[in-house]
């Protein structure tokens, strides 16, 4: 398959590994690959995502050490340099956790010749004062071309008026037209001096260098969404005009919260973005959606969770998080308020507000539905929803007790019942 078969953009769900055998298969070759994967930090993110203060999720851990860490990147990146093109560049986000491992593994995989740039994203915050160490404020991004034929095209910024002057050492003159102008460089070997306008160079802008300024996203921008890990669209529309043109293919094996797939959207690029998390993927869409994607259907989504096995085998927050989203609700906005909630139904989406209890098993009993009755009281909903995959008889029978004695409506939402028909199910 060639890239022009590739009739709409493609966003994965699902294990990269898989999904990248599965485009080898198919002969896809992308002209640009941008990775920001897990760093090697042992953390874990509980964080507020969008404007809409949804509780979200993000496992970020590594266990068996630094060996297994690198072991589980190369045989990712191996593909990866499969499905690169010859003429493709690659670029992998990373931080000082596992940086100079990486960079080692990279020259294993890409050849020692293919390395060029170590570049440093300054993004400028983080101005604490640490008694052990200088103040950490950069991350570092490796950039390698698969051949001498990779396509690159130096992207430049412009200068400032005051840059240009500091630069030259020089006094600003004035032509007969008012012009702020400087001495440059003439011809071959420098041996003409000329005056140029000073509002000419900066339209020409400078190369730039291998340290980026390029700050991180503030907490009032349009473009944040609360990922743990987003990277600024600044970011990546520097990278992206730098080693593809219009229509080239890019891939983000990674891809998180989409920024790579917004960024190349914006930028008339063809794109594929991968990633595991069912949660990651319905942020994407959402996100796409908001510039015009899911309306001129420029893209389709595959491999979500279609099958009980398939949300079985999730894990238990993600689990969670594709319910809540099934259902329509929201998120609990902190679990240490939440009165034993997984979230809620506005009034505004339905005829009344009603709470939502998530439980990933079998046989949910009398209990659970006790205990849900308490949460529901708490914050004084008069319905609320339990998901399971199976009930048992008395949670059945304590759910009608409930409604009769004291007008508390509970319905029992089985797990496939909210695959077949989540709409009706909501009456």
């Amino acid at each position: 398959m060639k890239n022009n078969d590739l009739a709409k953009n493609l966003l994965i769900c699902g294990d990269n590994l898989t999904a990248l055998d599965d485009l080898i298969k198919k002969g896809i070759k992308v002209d640009l690959i941008y990775l920001d994967p897990p760093f090697f930090s042992n953390r874990h993110y509980e964080v507020i995502w969008g404007d809409e203060a949804e509780v979200r999720s993000f496992k970020d851990r590594w266990e068996g050490g630094i060996n297994v860490y690198i072991e589980w990147m190369k045989e990712r990146i191996v593909k990866m340099y499969d499905v690169l093109k010859d003429t493709g560049s690659f670029y992998l986000h990373c931080d000082w956790h596992a940086g100079h491992y990486l960079k080692i593994m990279l020259d294993d995989v890409f050849g020692y010749h293919n390395f060029r740039n170590e570049i440093i994203w300054d993004y400028t915050f983080r101005m604490m004062d640490l008694p052990n160490f200088f103040n950490r404020k950069h991350d570092t991004i490796f950039f390698y071309a698969k051949t001498v034929n990779s396509h690159f095209k130096m992207p430049k910024v412009q200068w400032t008026r005051e840059e240009i002057i500091a630069n030259r050492k020089q006094k600003v003159h004035l032509d007969e037209n008012g012009n702020e102008c400087i001495w440059m460089p003439g011809g071959k070997g420098h041996s003409k001096n000329k005056l140029k306008k000073i509002k000419d160079i900066i339209k020409e802008g400078k190369a730039i260098s291998d340290v980026w300024q390029i700050p991180i996203i503030s907490s009032s921008a349009k473009e944040r969404l609360g990922y743990p890990t987003q990277k600024p669209e600044a970011l990546l529309e520097r990278i992206i005009k730098a080693s593809s043109k219009e229509g080239d293919l890019i891939l983000d094996p990674f891809c998180g919260c989409g920024t790579a797939m917004a960024v190349a959207h914006h930028l008339n690029r063809k794109w594929i973005g991968i990633d595991i998390s069912p949660t990651a993927i319905n942020l994407i869409e959402k996100r796409l959606e908001k510039l015009g994607a899911i309306k001129n259907k420029d893209f389709e989504t595959v491999g979500m969770p279609t099958t009980l096995s398939e949300l079985k085998n999730l894990e238990p927050f993600e689990f969670q998080n594709w319910a809540i989203n099934e259902m329509g609700a929201k998120q609990s906005k902190k679990l240490t308020a939440d009165f034993g909630l997984d979230g809620h139904i506005e009034k505004s989406l339905y005829s009344e507000e009603a709470g939502i209890q998530v439980k990933q098993s079998d046989k949910v009993g009398r209990n659970a539905i006790d205990n849900f009755e308490t949460a529901l009281q708490r914050k004084g909903y008069k319905r609320g929803y339990i998901i399971g995959f199976s009930f048992t008889k008395g949670a059945h029978e304590e759910a009608a007790r409930v409604r009769e004695e004291r007008g508390l409506y509970i319905k029992l939402i089985e797990t496939e019942d909210l695959l077949k028909r989540k709409a009706e199910l909501l009456k």
